[in-house]
């Protein structure tokens, strides 16, 4: 598997004598996954995230990749002499698009986490959500290979958060790496491919097994194939459950927040399946 990124034996701390944050740090963040990073506050999660991102240099390792990388940080900048479009126009520059490219996208994004109503307010003028909104679309303006998610989902209102969910999914989807921390547990919970620890200034990866099971709604979706037909591996790589019911129906149950993805990979497999229900259940 293609690997966005890559810590070899990494380390950092701040000054030729500080305390060392991160010790001996290896971490791969293959492409097309899912990675949640765990953690006490303190414990290095963020120093991390900047080091993936490229913000930070190791103080000793190396970072191994050049993935086109976009950032959320937990504390936005919100005060810059842009507005919000404007913001995403000069990124989407930055990053390599057209001007009409950019333009595009970025109303796009805007209206996607609903702050196309005050995309062209100076920023400094924004509420501490509407400016995270703002924060969160501008990482996906330019369609990143990496995308580093720090505590992104705090400020936001329940839609958007939903709606960052279904963007992230959809990116790890179309190939990119997708890493976060978020407090709360049940984030995207079941739907990580992998779950790393901070802890003593190491950095652990916790079994399979010991990941944690969503509590929250999942999607349950029943389908029917051709005879022998295997379930594409989008869909088995995001499933919390796969079980059969009569007359060659598979029932799949998914996080909410990849339930579109997981659909379309299943219309889209040759020969396509047929969907006969969706529907919500409860704490799974």
């Amino acid at each position: 598997m293609d690997h966005a990124l890559r810590l070899d034996r990494v380390g950092r701390r701040y000054g030729a004598r500080g305390p060392w944050i991160l010790r001996d740090v290896g971490l791969d963040l293959p492409a097309g996954t899912l990675t949640r990073v765990e953690g006490a506050n303190g414990t290095g999660k963020s120093t991390l995230l900047r080091l993936l991102a490229r913000l930070d240099a190791p103080s000793e390792g190396r970072v191994e990749g050049r993935p086109r990388t976009a950032y959320v940080p937990e504390r936005f900048p919100a005060a810059l002499p842009f507005t919000p479009v404007g913001y995403l126009c000069h990124l989407g520059a930055i990053h390599g698009l057209s001007r009409a490219g950019a333009g595009k996208a970025a109303g796009e994004w805007l209206e996607r986490f609903g702050a196309g109503g005050f995309a062209r307010t100076p920023m400094g003028r924004l509420s501490k959500g509407s400016s995270q909104k703002v924060a969160v679309a501008q990482a996906f303006v330019a369609a990143p290979d990496l995308l580093v998610l720090d505590e992104a989902w705090t400020g936001l209102d329940t839609e958007a958060r939903g709606e960052l969910e279904r963007a992230v999914a959809e990116r790890t989807a179309a190939g990119g790496a997708v890493v976060f921390v978020d407090h709360d547990p049940r984030r995207l919970a079941g739907a990580a491919d992998a779950v790393y620890e901070v802890r003593d200034g190491g950095v652990r990866r916790r079994a399979r097994e010991e990941a944690v099971v969503p509590d929250g709604p999942c999607a349950v979706v029943e389908v029917r194939g051709a005879v022998g037909a295997e379930l594409p591996r989008e869909v088995l790589r995001r499933a919390v459950s796969v079980g059969s019911g009569e007359a060659g129906v598979r029932r799949i149950a998914v996080p909410v927040s990849h339930s579109d993805v997981v659909l379309r990979a299943l219309l889209d497999a040759r020969p396509p399946w047929h969907v006969e229900s969706v529907r919500t259940e409860e704490g799974r």
